[in-house]
């Protein structure tokens, strides 16, 4: 069922806005000098403005508001020179404080739009409106176990980014695949790890459903998901429970409900305020703050290239919207298919194809080096090396081979691969005198082998792998496939 056909089951159409938290890579808190490190004990990394014990003052981290201009500068948005930061008074149970220090009607992110690929095979793009992102901190982290109900601070203060979309999605698909946009743009800008299994972006989905052309129906807020596949499946359960509530005569409640993705359900968790309700107010240790334009501008110049213009650009160069989608989604994958790319020019699919199926199995793309890669991929290309001896090439530079001193050394130049290539028998025999050798042993498999030889010549073409295979296994290292495929075929049809 596609995207459309389920936002309008049953005659309603599915309507989410995602407001998607970005945990920012800075050194320090938000507000505070505690640092910002995963894995610690509970209540390590706390500082006194992050439980708000009485006269602690907030000083505002610098580099957590470089990060928001970096991203709303990809995002096409309007940088707001002078934001303000408020106080939300919000009882959450893991933050002592009383509120979070958020910004509410002055954030330094307004408008903007993410855009992102909705399928990965056709390549096929969508659009999505921001309505604005703005800093604020997180939260403490409640602990329930055997031994009652423990609070760790680690993450209180930790300097967010909180991105809101315009209510114009229609689906879970759409949902997911906005989500990971987004995390494939702050991971490409380094504001960002994009480590989902640590809580560095956790999205709330706003679910209504209503007829179409209607006003928008109640919302349901879907809280604290950090998975896309569960993100989908939250939302599309959700607008199921609406319709299904609407057609029972029941009223659609506003509520926030958590998602529990291994047993397929959410439940209810509160009542949902609205705005008014958080009781905004100007926070009085905050001054505003001024952004110089010097400093957007210098921000703007360090911007690198954008996932969605460096997947337009794979694509131009021939690789197929998949393949792209695949190394745009990991830097490192995208820097090694530049690297090699550049040394291996008309044959960048290829080098896609090896990078992604080869060399992410023997190692990553961190385990050859790009000239390497390079000299292996036009050596296939080429018709110098078999494709499957091109595999054993590889394995050979990844390895490496013991020098003099009995350290570990791998190719690092297209001659080394050369060398090896050389050493090991992998080139192809090429001109006359290959190809005298080949037909010679074609004769002798084919009088070795007469039932096969009957067989294919009777129809059955799988049977004529056999022969091919058995020429390749008497011809040794050094044959090539194709040619050896050639003759098979010449003899086949020749020979009585």
């Amino acid at each position: 069922m596609s995207s459309s056909d389920t936002a309008t089951a049953s005659g309603f159409e599915t309507v989410v806005g995602l407001e998607v938290h970005v945990q920012l890579l800075t050194e320090r808190k938000l507000f505070s000098p505690a640092f910002v490190r995963s894995g610690q004990d509970p209540n390590v990394d706390v500082d006194a403005v992050d439980v708000g014990l009485p006269g602690a003052l907030p000083a505002l981290n610098p580099d957590a508001v470089r990060a928001a201009i970096r991203l709303g500068l990809a995002l096409d948005a309007t940088i707001d020179t002078k934001s303000q930061f408020a106080r939300k008074h919000y009882f959450y149970p893991d933050s002592p404080k009383g509120y979070q220090t958020s910004q509410a009607d002055h954030p330094v992110i307004v408008g903007g739009a993410v855009t992102f690929v909705v399928d990965d095979k056709a390549g096929t793009e969508h659009t999505v409106q921001l309505v604005r992102a703005h800093l604020e901190e997180d939260a403490g982290k409640s602990i329930h176990d055997d031994g009652g109900t423990r609070v760790d601070y680690n993450r209180a203060g930790t300097a967010l980014l909180e991105v809101v979309s315009t209510p114009t999605m229609n689906s879970g698909h759409e949902a997911m695949c906005f989500f990971r946009g987004l995390r494939q743009l702050v991971m490409a800008l380094g504001i960002c790890d994009g480590n989902l299994q640590e809580g560095s972006m956790r999205a709330d989905a706003n679910v209504s459903v209503r007829r179409p052309g209607e006003p928008l129906g109640t919302r349901v807020e879907l809280k604290n998901i950090n998975s896309p596949r569960f993100l989908a499946d939250a939302v599309e359960h959700e607008a199921a429970r609406q319709r299904a509530m609407i057609g029972r005569g029941e009223r659609v409640v506003q509520e926030t409900r958590l998602w529990d993705g291994e047993k397929q359900t959410s439940r209810a968790m509160r009542g949902k305020e609205d705005s008014p309700d958080y009781r905004y107010l100007p926070d009085p240790d905050l001054p505003p703050v001024h952004i110089a334009d010097d400093v957007i501008t210098a921000e703007r110049l360090a911007l690198p290239e954008l996932p969605m213009a460096r997947r337009r650009r794979l694509v131009a160069l021939g690789l197929s919207p998949a393949q792209a989608g695949v190394i745009v989604d990991d830097t490192a994958l995208a820097e090694a298919f530049d690297d090699a790319a550049a040394l291996a020019v008309g044959a960048e699919r290829a080098v896609a194809n090896w990078l992604i199926n080869e060399v992410t199995a023997i190692g990553g793309p961190g385990a050859i080096p790009a000239a390497a890669l390079a000299r292996v991929v036009m050596l296939v290309e080429g018709g110098d090396v078999a494709g499957k001896d091109g595999k054993a090439l590889l394995r050979a530079i990844v390895d490496g081979e013991d020098g003099e001193d009995g350290a570990k050394r791998g190719a690092q130049t297209a001659a080394d691969v050369d060398a090896i290539a050389d050493r090991l028998g992998l080139r192809l025999q090429k001109g006359d005198d290959a190809i005298a050798a080949v037909k010679a042993i074609v004769a002798d498999v084919f009088a070795a082998n007469p039932k096969q030889v009957a067989d294919v010549r009777a129809g059955k073409d799988k049977v004529k792998g056999f022969l091919v295979g058995m020429v390749l296994k008497s011809a040794g290292k050094g044959t090539d496939p194709k040619l050896a495929q050639r003759l098979v075929d010449e003899a086949i049809a020749t020979t009585p």
